[in-house]
């Protein structure tokens, strides 16, 4: 992981600065179009470019199963994350509708789903069949969390070179919020109680078994908060780690990452702790109604685009927030300035 460290440069503040300055010769008051005005300046200082261009997307979800799940944590059987690879595959889940809206470049890798998948849309990129019960033994080896961080840094190059202008990561797999709260849990040293909700939709007393299953892994596996691999490996799971590593891409390739919900935010998260530069590459989408996503995004230190009530995860929030970096950049492109307008700024 160490290459990947010096790999990803500064953010182009003299650019940024450039694009402050033009955007005050548009024909509208200064600021008058408030976060668009600050999202083009981040887009000009992420891309290098005067006029950022954000299409087309790139979606990219990962998926994954989990070996904690049979603790009973989930509101669904794992064999959802197999279903739902396939209704991804067959363009019917959300993220596919929302994907074609916006125009964006889609795939669906299996990083580590507990069943072989045969369709051949899929792409096949599989560590292993699903994370060890981490309440039992580590969730996985150092050495596979580095594989699947790679997978996901070669999945974003390749749609990179396709042509991407954005990043979108998803992810399926049952039972994956309880790594991402324990995940948070490590990185926040804050109590479980107050970042475990419902997930996709458990009861009450599923949420109090579900910080429970939580504390005992972490007083079993003991992950180490300032080692991002060895966080993964004890507690995280190969899908969470595939996005940390497209994250990683996209951000030495200077394209821009839209960050999906809570599972998403961790993935961001931990990218940054592997290489503290890659948050600078990463705008949020939306604000997720998990209870952990409002603390993981003060640890990101990013104010979402969005705020919808979304908990469905596959990025579906983030590729809803799209228009919304494509209307900064066309704002930029696309209106006059005073002067060739024929309009008196004073």
């Amino acid at each position: 992981m160490n290459g990947l460290k010096t790999s990803i440069q500064p953010l182009d503040i003299e650019m940024g600065q450039q694009v402050r300055n033009y955007l005050d010769t548009l024909t509208k008051p200064p600021g008058s179009l408030g976060r668009l005005e600050e999202l083009a300046i981040q887009l000009a200082e992420i891309t290098s470019e005067a006029f950022p261009v954000v299409s087309p997307a790139g979606v990219i979800v990962f998926a994954g199963d989990h070996g904690v799940v049979e603790e009973g944590v989930s509101a669904f059987p794992q064999e959802v994350t197999v279903q739902m690879v396939m209704n991804f595959l067959n363009n019917g889940a959300a993220i596919n509708v929302f994907s074609r809206q916006i125009g964006a470049m889609f795939e669906v890798v299996d990083i580590g789903v507990a069943a072989d998948i045969a369709a051949e849309s899929v792409v096949k990129r599989k560590v292993r069949y699903g994370t060890n019960n981490f309440c039992k033994q580590d969730a996985m080896t150092r050495e596979e969390v580095e594989l699947a961080i790679s997978a996901g840094y070669e999945r974003a190059e390749n749609m990179i070179q396709q042509g991407c202008k954005c990043l979108i990561l998803g992810e399926m797999g049952i039972g994956n919020t309880t790594p991402s709260s324990a995940i948070l849990a490590v990185l926040s040293g804050q109590d479980i109680s107050k970042l475990v909700g419902k997930g996709t939709g458990i009861a009450t007393e599923k949420i109090i078994h579900k910080q429970e299953v939580i504390v005992r892994a972490l007083t079993e596996r003991k992950p180490d908060r300032k080692d991002p691999i060895d966080i993964l490996a004890k507690i995280g799971g190969l899908e969470i780690a595939g996005m940390t590593g497209a994250m990683l891409a996209a951000a030495a390739n200077r394209i821009p990452i839209l960050v999906d919900g809570f599972i998403c935010t961790i993935s961001a998260l931990l990218a940054r702790g592997i290489c503290d530069s890659a948050s600078d590459y990463m705008i949020v989408g939306h604000r997720s109604v998990e209870p952990g996503h409002e603390i993981a995004l003060k640890l990101l230190g990013k104010k979402p685009l969005l705020d919808l009530d979304l908990r469905l995860g596959e990025g579906s929030g983030a590729a809803v927030a799209f228009p919304i970096l494509q209307s900064a950049t066309l704002m930029l492109k696309e209106m006059a300035t005073f002067a060739s307008a024929g309009i008196s700024k004073e």
